[in-house]
């Protein structure tokens, strides 16, 4: 069953003009090392750098979407990584309080799974977040 739908999306020039004012600042307070390591794989280029920062960022939104809190009441935007499952697909990854509320919503006898899509066109980023609660398995 889905508990949750999230989708946002984003001009990468947004992001590339924050990260050109607040640097690093920025970049550690919004994104995980794997989000940060990911980006810098890909620093052959600017824009491959500012588009895969903006679909994390759009992906953190989305995800907050889905959660029903936006960024609040417990939930940050490290809380939430974009991880890629061992075939590539992404995914998230909550923490703290994303976690907790995550946890909150998920029904007794299952658990969350969150599927993730995220793409950019030049000049914008979109992701799209649905959580499903998924039944344990009977012992």
């Amino acid at each position: 069953m889905i508990i949750g739908i999230g989708s946002d999306i984003i001009d990468i020039a947004r992001i590339e003009k924050v990260i050109g004012r607040h640097g690093d600042r920025f970049i550690d307070r919004i994104f995980t090392a794997t989000e940060r390591a990911k980006a810098e794989r890909r620093a052959t280029t600017a824009k491959l750098v500012w588009a895969t920062y903006a679909k994390r960022f759009a992906a953190k939104e989305a995800c907050s979407k889905a959660l029903g809190t936006g960024i609040r009441r417990g939930v940050w935007w490290r809380d939430m990584g974009v991880v890629n499952m061992p075939g590539g697909r992404p995914t998230m990854k909550l923490t703290g309080g994303a976690l907790a509320r995550l946890e909150a919503l998920t029904p007794p006898g299952h658990e969350a799974r969150i599927d993730l899509t995220i793409t950019d066109d030049w000049p914008l980023a979109q992701a799209f977040v649905i959580i499903s609660a998924v039944p344990l398995p009977k012992t």
